[in-house]
């Protein structure tokens, strides 16, 4: 036994040292260490496997299967632009966004919020040119700080009154109520949206998410469309705060009749009519394209708009290609491929006139407005290779819209109230939304993130390792100890760290199962009252911010936000002190 403490140690040791030093990637981490607690009789295949059949991480994959559809459709956005639509600056938004996001997490379970609300941060954040990076963990932590507000806001809270219900250590001990929990949450939503809005900036990175970083380039394309006499821009300048769909495009030159404006400043009007040539990114312009409500229309790609699916992609003409040296009007892309070229790139190189009639050249990089008839029909060409897709854009109907958000809602009251596990609901809701087309088995498939759900799994083996040769108790047991002597205060944050400490390594639910009858064992031998403990242990627990694996909303990001272990750490570790003192003195001063 003393042999396999040793080894848990070590292996402890090596993914804490892996993960923060980015040795290797956070999954094959994993399966480094769990591997090696196999192969020395530690864990049996069984026990690995069984993290592979938690509910929770099922839970996780289909919320976000569910929020991926969501995001497609862009029906979220309309939502969210209407309570967000006044944020210009970063810190605007990161302040109602956390306390939007907490004051829901209070009574909403957080992990089907993050869900809806990742689709949208990641948009906001591409049309104000600020990197995902800066937003997803403080989404995260918004829905952590809500969720330890009341009993109901995360499931560790509940599964801790749960034990209190169950417990026979103290015999008539009433469970908790639902704002028990307000006296220390409440406090700690205001100090740690203050804490995001003012630092976080500063200390998150900034760099491109993963599957932006994979799918998208920083190549400027030209862009030209035509302003349409409904059009929101009509009638206003450039500086307008309401014409949010321009942002993160830079408006090189506008067509009047035969006059040309190239010095454009911030006060010129717009007018029905102008034919407007804009340079910006594949995402920026795609985003534009696809909104409905823009009031420009794009030469060629009229009658795509009107599509139930449609997609933007990025294309290259080839060395080879039959259509070098015809214009984009020759090439008939609509006939032929289902498109129409809505923008191109040639290597900085300025492109005058007008798009349709610029002769192509090999190199040219096109983005493309396609039908669904476009893989199909560009399967075996040789005259250009797809570099990658864009954006998807899938129309649905305002009655199936309803359903499926009034269905994700019914789906979290089902499971607050215990009448349907959320798995069993969110299964039926992805089920229905199949059926209705609102999605297809292919975006499933294409969805799914496994490498995510690997480090769940493996996560939780290396839990069941640490609990089954005692190291997790020992842990506990040893902290607990040592700040025993220096009083009650003492205790108190010695009980903090050692659960605060077990929850980011080996998840929360195993941290309050190990060190709630510690608590109860401390409060009947030392004549403790045992509330403050036992809501000790559910912040503990609950407040998870320095690790990606301590809490299902980090996880969640961690892979969309491009973070690396460490980037947790040095965000979560100061919001974990500021926690971990207000926590403790707040407990103190009431029931001591």
């Amino acid at each position: 036994m003393v042999t396999q403490i040793v080894i848990v140690f070590i292996v402890l040791l090596f993914i804490v040292l892996s993960l923060y030093f980015e040795w290797t990637g956070p999954s094959f981490t994993f399966l480094i260490g769990v591997s090696l607690l196999a192969v020395f009789g530690i864990l049996t295949p069984k026990e690995i496997m069984a993290g592979f059949a938690n509910d929770q991480i099922a839970v996780i994959l289909l919320l976000l299967l569910i929020g991926d559809v969501i995001r497609k459709n862009s029906a979220i956005e309309k939502f969210f632009d209407y309570i967000f639509h006044s944020c210009k600056s970063y810190r605007s938004f990161v302040f109602r966004m956390t306390l939007v996001v907490s004051t829901m997490s209070a009574f909403f379970n957080n992990t089907p919020l993050v869900a809806i609300m990742m689709p949208y941060v990641d948009s906001w954040s591409r049309r104000n040119n600020v990197s995902p990076s800066k937003l997803l963990i403080p989404l995260s932590y918004a829905a952590i700080l809500g969720g330890c507000a009341t009993l109901i806001g995360t499931s560790t809270n509940l599964i801790v009154n749960g034990l209190l219900a169950e417990q026979t250590i103290l015999p008539g001990l009433a469970p908790l109520e639902m704002f028990d929990f307000s006296f220390v949450g409440v406090p700690m939503i205001v100090i740690g949206t203050l804490y995001l809005v003012f630092l976080s900036k500063r200390i998150l990175p900034d760099r491109k998410d993963a599957m932006g970083a994979f799918h998208t380039s920083n190549r400027d394309y030209l862009l030209q469309t035509v302003v349409q006499k409904d059009s929101l821009l009509v009638g206003r300048s450039l500086e307008d705060d309401k014409l949010q769909n321009l942002r993160g495009l830079y408006l090189v030159e506008i067509v009047r009749g035969d006059k040309h404006l190239s010095a454009i400043s911030s006060q010129t009007m717009i007018m029905t009519g102008d034919q407007l040539t804009f340079a910006g990114d594949t995402e920026t312009i795609a985003n534009l394209i696809t909104q409905t409500n823009s009031g420009l229309s794009v030469p060629g790609a009229e009658g795509l708009l009107s599509r139930k699916y449609t997609e933007v992609i990025e294309i290259v003409i080839s060395h080879n290609s039959t259509l070098i040296g015809k214009t984009v009007f020759e090439a008939n892309f609509r006939v032929k491929y289902d498109a129409a070229v809505i923008a191109v790139h040639r290597n900085g190189e300025r492109i005058s006139g007008q798009i349709t009639y610029e002769k192509l050249k090999a190199g040219d990089a096109l983005l493309l407005y396609a039908g669904q008839n476009f893989v199909r029909l560009a399967f075996n060409t040789q005259d250009f290779f797809l570099i990658t897709k864009v954006k998807e854009n899938r129309k649905v109907a305002p009655y199936k819209n309803v359903i499926m958000f009034v269905g994700l809602m019914l789906s979290i009251m089902l499971s607050v109230f215990r009448i349907v596990p959320l798995f069993t609901s969110l299964l039926s809701l992805l089920v229905l939304m199949n059926i209705m087309g609102i999605c297809s088995p292919k975006d499933i498939y294409k969805s799914l993130d496994l490498n995510l759900a690997m480090i769940i799994a493996l996560a939780l083996s290396l839990g069941v390792a640490m609990t089954k040769t005692g190291v997790a108790t020992m842990i506990a047991q040893s902290i607990i100890t040592m700040f025993m002597p220096l009083g009650v205060l003492g205790l108190l944050f010695g009980i903090y760290l050692v659960t605060s400490l077990m929850a980011n390594l080996i998840t929360n639910k195993a941290a309050v199962a190990l060190v709630f009858p510690i608590v109860l064992t401390i409060s009947k031998d030392l004549h403790i009252a045992p509330e403050p403990l036992v809501l000790l242990v559910a912040f503990a627990s609950a407040a998870n911010f320095m690790t990606p694996i301590g809490y299902q909303t980090n996880l969640m990001v961690y892979g969309p936000g491009g973070y690396s272990f460490k980037d947790f750490t040095k965000i979560g570790f100061p919001l974990t002190i500021l926690y971990l003192i207000v926590t403790v003195f707040v407990l103190y001063f009431i029931y001591f």
